[in-house]
């Protein structure tokens, strides 16, 4: 399994990298990171642009799925649902806490709670991921 610094570094050049988005825990049942709300984020409100928090969402479904595959097996997302609940403004810091629904041999089903600083729950995101290749 892969630690928390080799996966960082893995999306360090990636979007996620450039969207700044900070893993916390990773597990193959439970992911955690927080990204700040830049204004380049941001919508013209100042408020998280609900794109960014999709694809912060997103990247912790697909980290989870990366620390539960097999070597040579990769991931791709097929489906991802959306609700959006309140506003993180620009300046302040979002965290996801992303969990493991089902983790089968060929798709893995994550739901992430995108919170706000104060805690309140501004997303909820559930994603399928499909597991391509074969198990070594």
């Amino acid at each position: 399994m892969q630690d928390i610094e080799s996966l960082q570094r893995l999306l360090q050049p990636l979007f996620p990298g450039l969207m700044g988005v900070r893993l916390i825990e990773a597990a193959p049942e439970r992911v955690v990171a927080e990204m700040t709300v830049r204004p380049d984020l941001c919508t013209a409100g100042g408020i998280l642009h609900g794109g960014a928090a999709m694809a912060f969402a997103d990247t912790l479904g697909a980290v989870g799925t990366v620390l539960n595959l097999a070597a040579g097996q990769s991931t791709t997302t097929t489906d991802s649902s959306t609700k959006f609940i309140a506003a993180a403004k620009a300046g302040t810091m979002v965290r996801g806490e992303c969990v493991a629904l089902h983790r089968g041999r060929t798709t893995m089903v994550w739901q992430t709670s995108v919170t706000n600083q104060d805690g309140k729950l501004c997303a909820v995101v559930t994603q399928t991921q499909l597991v391509l290749g074969t198990k070594a």
